[in-house]
């Protein structure tokens, strides 16, 4: 009981920064562009240098355990089926179908993804297989495809290259490079005088991320729009129910995990999707309010399954 009131602290946490988001477009401080530009440093500059902070101090043996194939698995099914929901009953263009599918896929690693792996299952790495997951897997699938979908430029030289426009894989790689070597030398090969200002910048990637969440709040009537309704709680559905049922099916039956590691990769799998995709969408300006609407849905809810899921498998 005291780690799960725990993880639900987490929620209070994220609630909080979101709503200060709120507030500051509310009172205009920052001015109209104040959302646009929290996102773009976000982008390109603040997540990218929290992933290399992250992973670079990560045991390699811890980025690459065994999770990780449930984690990538139940995900890819996850978003197999809002496609699949998608072409039968909503029929929403490219752009906004790979918002929905990151909808469905993307986990909240970070600021909801640490506390509960800290509280809950006692072992704040067991994020780290998901972090590479999505930002060496899907987030450079999902960014390409809506690159190519918003300028309508299809190349092999374009698709190729698209990793390259990717800050986020280039500082996830960086890390793990990094851990790597360190693995094989034995010590930490970054000094800290250059440590040191990479990690505190990136330390200023969720609280970006939230604000402007919470920003995009203001002057809006979230799940209001019937034009997505359908789509907003079906991603909502497969998020916090239909992936942490696939997930236990990987791992119980696929894999042969029991007790914590079989505890562990659903309770991830119930995490809430990332505020991450809201920030992908707003950095090509396709599906914002879907995307929106489906993290906050998804966050809503979540606490209620992650606790029905401690209750029967803790």
């Amino acid at each position: 009981m005291p780690g799960l009131i725990s993880a639900m602290q987490g929620f209070v946490v994220i609630g909080i920064v979101i709503a200060t988001g709120y507030v500051t477009a509310r009172l205009q401080i920052g001015g109209k562009d104040a959302q646009m530009v929290l996102n773009r440093v976000s982008f390109f500059i603040s997540s990218p240098c929290l992933m290399f902070a992250i992973l670079s101090k990560e045991p390699i043996f811890e980025i690459f355990h065994s999770s990780i194939i449930v984690a990538f698995g139940s995900a890819m099914l996850a978003g197999l089926v809002f496609l699949l929901c998608n072409r039968l009953w909503f029929h929403l263009p490219a752009a906004d179908a790979t918002i929905g599918a990151l909808n469905s896929l993307y986990l909240n690693s970070n600021n909801i993804g640490l506390p509960v792996a800290t509280y809950i299952l006692g072992n704040p790495a067991l994020v780290a297989p998901i972090l590479v997951m999505q930002q060496a897997v899907f987030t450079p699938i999902g960014l390409t495809i809506l690159d190519i979908t918003t300028t309508g430029k299809v190349t092999a030289k374009r698709i190729l290259a698209q990793p390259l426009h990717q800050p986020l894989l280039i500082g996830s790689l960086g890390g793990i490079a990094v851990s790597a070597l360190s693995a094989h030398l034995g010590w930490y090969v970054i000094p800290n005088y250059i440590f040191d200002p990479i990690n505190m910048i990136g330390e200023s990637a969720v609280p970006m991320i939230l604000m402007a969440f919470g920003m995009s709040l203001h002057n809006s009537k979230p799940l209001k729009k019937t034009q997505h309704r359908g789509a907003i709680v079906t991603v909502a559905v497969i998020k916090n129910i239909i992936m942490p049922l696939l997930a236990f099916a990987l791992a119980y039956w696929g894999l042969g995990f029991r007790g914590a590691t079989l505890y562990a990769c659903v309770v991830l799998a119930a995490l809430p999707t990332g505020q991450n995709v809201y920030n992908y969408a707003a950095r090509y300006n396709v599906g914002m309010s879907f995307a929106r609407d489906g993290i906050l849905l998804s966050t809503m809810t979540s606490p209620i399954f992650i606790a029905i899921i401690a209750a029967l498998l803790s």
